[in-house]
């Protein structure tokens, strides 16, 4: 197997299991939200940290350390990834899995209107026109709602925030994940403690399956997303934008599909909008990345060219 094709296997993979998240956290019930949280925090801390301890690779931490601005950016990126999963986890288990798949559909477009805010970066027309169809999708939804999508908004802007944060810092996954995690860590140990004191916590009271879930939430974390870092090594960022779309699509099966989740005519428009959006912005990703590899491609020729026989003119050395 090739490297690219081991690539989308991981790529793939990652994806699938984030798309089946929904059942998982399902099954994590009765526990509340913020319990469930805390054990997810608590537990990817100490998996990561058995991976890291393999590796022998804490030299991170000294340069983590020594930069107070880093160490700022990682605690900032935890309280978004922290806002991002708490979302996630109470909108699953209020029945409201198809609105987190909306939350990652329009993901992409909420990381463009950063990129212009924020990065001051230069957005072509097509993008702006997936933006102004993905605008209109969130109003017919608001309509059909009744209110703003707020779990979706939420999820979008805590993930596309959390992204621009990481692509700053530059931090290898299971490194980030780790600090990250940690920060949490203290806040969520304080939280389970005060509910295991107060009689409401239900880890170790629910069943012998229930526990073990509980105790598998950090291995469930950091899985998938160091599958994802091997994809992100291997696998062109084009054909990476496109392996994003299956994990919402496989949430939004699991909302309608298995949950029953309902889906109104309204609804279903929205969605249709935010579709195209993401076809527009997808295909007019792909034409400009080739354009520009055809570019750089012509470049490279003419350099060659130009330098080719300046080249064969010099002295043997």
């Amino acid at each position: 197997m090739s490297d690219e094709r081991r690539g989308y296997l991981y790529g793939l993979t990652a994806y699938t299991l984030w798309g089946f998240f929904p059942i998982y956290f399902k099954l994590l019930q009765p526990a509340q939200p913020l319990e469930i949280l805390a054990h997810r925090v608590v537990w990817s801390v100490l998996f990561v940290a058995l991976l890291l301890s393999v590796a022998r690779n804490w030299r991170f931490l000294g340069r983590l350390l020594r930069t107070p601005r880093l160490l700022g950016g990682i605690t900032l990126a935890a309280v978004l990834i922290g806002i991002n999963w708490g979302t996630y986890i109470a909108a699953v288990n209020s029945s409201r899995v198809v609105e987190t798949a909306l939350g990652y559909f329009i993901t992409p477009l909420v990381s463009v209107l950063l990129g212009v805010t924020v990065l001051r970066e230069r957005v072509r027309a097509w993008q702006w026109v997936a933006v102004g169809i993905g605008t209109l999708a969130v109003a017919i939804l608001t309509v059909d709602y009744g209110h703003l999508p707020y779990v979706a908004l939420t999820l979008a802007a805590s993930f596309g925030c959390y992204g621009l944060i990481k692509k700053r810092m530059s931090l290898p996954p299971a490194e980030g994940l780790f600090v990250e995690s940690g920060v949490l860590a203290l806040p969520a140990f304080a939280f389970l403690t005060w509910l295991n004191l107060t009689g409401g916590a239900e880890f170790g009271h629910v069943s012998a399956t229930h526990t073990l879930l509980m105790l598998l939430s950090g291995a469930a974390t950091a899985i998938p997303l160091l599958l994802f870092a091997g994809a992100a090594n291997r696998v062109p960022l084009v054909g990476l934008g496109i392996l994003q779309y299956v994990a919402p699509i496989l949430q939004l099966g699991c909302g309608v599909l298995i949950y029953h989740e309902p889906m109104p005519p309204a609804r279903l428009a929205g969605f249709g909008l935010v579709w195209i959006a993401l076809m527009i912005f997808t295909v007019d990703g792909i034409r400009h990345t080739r354009a520009a590899a055809r570019e750089r491609a012509a470049a490279e020729a003419t350099a060659a060219t130009a330098t080719g026989p300046a080249a064969a003119a010099l002295p043997a050395r």
